[in-house]
């Protein structure tokens, strides 16, 4: 988790936002990027500074030519907790038992960002799949590839493994019929 001063003047809290996202880019070398999209916020103050935080990140990764990709927070939560409405509890408890760790990362953003990455683990491997049909000969014409940027997210077996099993608890909680009274997967 990033955090500028409150008290400093927005362009200076971007700016450091920028060298420190920048920072992170250049010390880890991730070959995607998962950045959450701004799909409806309440307020509008907030949603100005999450999409002015979230371009920073787009511009850092395209600039270095990284996989870009945009997830909603309802597909996050789908994709972490099998229901698109899940509340941020239901999200933080999954994120710990899907990376099996001792408690809830901290602060609640450590777990959003968690989640955005356990989304694009899950998310990354479906889109390559869909854009690789598309651009086979003999697809549907006008049908356009996603790029890969250096390379398909792949999730991890242990992974794999923990998302299945979660799934097959939901499918057991709700008496074998999966997505009932829910979003549909």
């Amino acid at each position: 988790v990033i955090r500028t001063p409150v008290e400093l003047a927005l362009p200076e809290r971007l700016a450091r936002l920028a060298v420190e996202l920048d920072a992170l880019l250049d010390d880890h070398r991730p070959d995607a990027v998962a950045v959450e999209r701004v799909f409806f916020q309440n307020n509008a103050r907030t949603a100005m500074s999450v999409g002015q935080a979230s371009g920073l990140a787009l511009a850092a990764a395209a600039r270095r030519g990284l996989r870009v990709e945009q997830y909603t927070p309802n597909e996050v939560k789908q994709a972490v907790t099998g229901w698109g409405a899940a509340p941020k509890e239901q999200v933080q408890a999954m994120v710990t038992a899907l990376l099996g760790l001792a408690e809830t990362p901290r602060p609640p953003d450590a777990a959003d960002a968690l989640a955005l990455a356990l989304c694009h683990c899950t998310m990354a491997p479906l889109r390559d799949r869909v854009a690789s049909a598309a651009s086979a000969p003999g697809a549907a014409s006008g049908a356009t590839a996603t790029p890969t940027g250096r390379g398909p997210g792949r999730a991890s077996p242990k992974l794999a493994a923990a998302i299945a099993a979660a799934q097959a608890r939901d499918t057991v909680a709700s008496g074998g019929r999966r997505g009932t009274g829910r979003s549909a997967r």
